[in-house]
């Protein structure tokens, strides 16, 4: 699915964009990759900047692998970052952080969940799960901001809102205002679960700060 938004009021004070800003957001389905990447669309938009997403949902509902393409900047023209590109890949799944890692621009960041789900060649014995992933996406970004967001939001009460951990440790990455992302966590999650969200934004923040 493709998307283009732009917001009428002007960009304030956020992160500077020269040209385009891509960010690739990648994971399994069932984590809220689409979630997340809607709601740095809605920032981006809101800031003034021409916004385009692609999403690929694949085998979601199975757990296969669902990537979103989100481009943000003054003029946009396609809503595809080709490999290389990307100046963060987001990712909420260890090893699909690293299959993705050909799309990562040299310098670009990372922000990757350490979370392990055995994708089907595993299941089927046909592979090992990869090891030392996390020191491989470190090599491309010795910056790298790396946590098991599922271990941080089962101890917030609630696994669903993992990849909102990960969002608000992205927020560190993108200077748009930080009232604007929580206006957005609070308008796009479920109504009854807006409190819950938004401590799992702040966690992640926190978790990227330290």
């Amino acid at each position: 699915m493709r998307q283009t938004l732009r917001r009428g009021r002007d960009f304030e004070g956020g992160t500077e964009v020269s040209a385009v800003l891509n960010v690739l957001m990648v994971g399994v389905g069932g984590q809220g990759i689409i979630l997340a990447s809607s709601i740095l669309a809605e920032v981006a938009a809101e800031s003034g900047l021409e916004v385009k997403k692609s999403e690929v949902h694949g085998m979601a509902q199975r757990g296969g692998a669902v990537s979103s393409h989100v481009r943000f900047g003054d003029k946009v023209y396609s809503p595809l970052i080709p490999a290389g590109e990307a100046d963060i890949l987001f990712g909420s799944e260890l090893l699909e952080s690293y299959r993705w890692l050909p799309y990562l621009k040299q310098g670009g960041s990372i922000i990757a969940s350490l979370q392990q789900i055995d994708p089907p060649a595993v299941f089927r014995g046909e592979m090992k799960y990869p090891e030392s992933l996390k020191e491989k996406l470190k090599q491309r970004d010795p910056g790298l901001i790396a946590f098991n967001a599922l271990e941080q939001a089962i101890a917030l009460g609630d696994a669903r809102v993992a990849t909102i951990i990960l969002t608000g440790a992205l927020s560190k990455r993108l200077n748009f205002e930080h009232g604007l992302w929580l206006q957005k966590v609070r308008e796009l999650v479920p109504r009854k679960a807006v409190e819950l969200n938004l401590r799992a934004f702040q966690k992640g923040l926190d978790l990227a700060i330290a």
